[in-house]
């Protein structure tokens, strides 16, 4: 299977290594200087400079309209979603499945699905399309540890594809038809995230860290459910698991976010010092309005944006949260 990953930063590296261990694999770096680098030195060492990249792998300065110009069976944005765009209107001729790693809504408050119907809506209908999420850390699956993924499309043959090109005896896909609620879930559990780090940042405990994640829960499944998403799947990898690992996880740059602002520093400071996007912060503004336009409460989530936009601190934030009205736990 000849696979072409479009982007060269830590989530695509990740793949495309893990992949050119049974396919032909291509990776494209949009920095050329880059590209060299990884090509001579079997390694990308701004992203992930402890993992070597296998032999078999070829990495080539590209983007999507060079990737637009190959043959292949799979083509994997692994862009940021400020790029899927972009990259999904140079890739609009291609016949091949194209499917995107990156997870969030855009700033016009867009899942990916929704971004492609409208970066080639003259061709969407014929569209092989599909997005493969779940809870992962490059780190991890770069160094070949046991990690559990969803390949999401409406569309069998596009899920089949992904299970094809990265499923293996230590990365497991599973296929699921619910493409919206996939896209919910890898979007606002890293906003969920934020706060979560928040609550560790500020001591207060693991009963609030459980209460968080648990009313995360239920947020993200209000949001998916009346944007058309089924609610078992927020119970599946890209809903519960994916909330887990983010809000948890020492890797996770969004709960990373939420440590560095309950120590107090600005939103600028806490996401310069990552060195890599943390999309919960770029999309938390988003996810509040797209909610908000659609009746769905998220009380968490209200909290995050006021915090990130500086109009609230991070103690005032708790006392807004534990403050609420008694109610039903639904």
């Amino acid at each position: 299977m000849k696979i072409i990953v479009i982007g060269a930063g830590a989530w695509g590296t990740a793949l495309a290594a893990s992949a050119a261990r049974s396919h032909d694999v291509r990776l494209l770096a949009r920095d050329a200087a880059q590209a060299a680098q990884m090509q001579a030195m079997r390694l990308n060492s701004r992203y992930l400079p402890d993992v070597p990249l296998p032999s078999s792998l070829a990495v080539v300065h590209g983007d999507a309209v060079q990737a637009a110009a190959i043959e292949a069976d799979l083509f994997v944005i692994a862009t940021p979603m400020a790029g899927l765009a972009q990259s999904l209107a140079a890739l609009s001729g291609v016949s091949a499945p194209v499917v995107w790693l990156c997870k969030g809504f855009d700033g016009n408050g867009l899942l990916g699905h929704e971004i492609a119907a409208q970066a080639a809506p003259e061709s969407i209908a014929n569209r092989q399309l599909g997005v493969l999420s779940g809870p992962s850390f490059a780190q991890e699956v770069a160094s070949g540890q046991p990690t559990a993924l969803v390949a999401a499309s409406s569309q069998a043959q596009v899920s089949q594809a992904m299970v094809e090109a990265f499923h293996s005896e230590r990365l497991r896909v599973y296929e699921n038809s619910d493409i919206v609620g996939v896209e919910v879930g890898g979007a606002v559990k890293n906003v969920l995230a934020i706060a979560t780090g928040l609550c560790d940042g500020l001591q207060l405990g693991l009963n609030a860290r459980a209460a968080l994640i648990t009313r995360g829960l239920a947020e993200m499944t209000r949001l998916g459910v009346a944007l058309g998403a089924q609610a078992e799947t927020f119970m599946g990898l890209s809903g519960l698991g994916d909330l887990v690992l983010t809000a948890t996880g020492d890797l996770s740059r969004n709960r990373k976010v939420g440590l560095l602002l309950a120590q107090g520093q600005s939103l600028s400071q806490a996401t310069a010092s990552l060195g890599h996007v943390a999309e919960g912060a770029r999309c938390a503004a988003a996810v509040l309005a797209r909610a908000q336009s659609l009746g769905v409460d998220m009380p968490i989530t209200q909290c995050v944006v006021a915090l990130l936009a500086g109009k609230i601190s991070a103690e005032q934030a708790v006392a807004l949260l534990m403050g609420r009205e008694p109610g039903r736990e639904i």
